[in-house]
């Protein structure tokens, strides 16, 4: 498919002039050969990015199953309360 993009391009530039351009290696958004080690300072930032979302996520997550673990601790104390009225009768 490369080949024909070139072949036309070229065909068309007897007009004007194409500029064409290839990637290098990593530029198609591939791994690096050396690993996360072996990243620059932009993909240290984006690791520590992605982390510090994943945390965020995490704890608005933990403080909404806190959230419902205390309204289900009130309800059961709601019940227990209702039983031992119950009981008294």
């Amino acid at each position: 498919m490369l080949s024909s993009v070139t072949r036309v391009a070229l065909r068309s530039s007897s007009s004007r002039l194409t500029s064409i351009r290839f990637y290098s290696e990593g530029a198609t958004g591939a791994p690096r050969s050396g690993g996360e080690k072996s990243g620059d300072s932009f993909t240290k930032r984006e690791k520590a990015q992605e982390d510090l979302y994943v945390r965020q996520v995490e704890a608005q997550k933990l403080k909404a199953l806190r959230e419902a673990l205390k309204k289900q601790r009130e309800h059961l104390d709601d019940i227990e309360a209702h039983l031992d009225e119950l009981e008294k009768k």
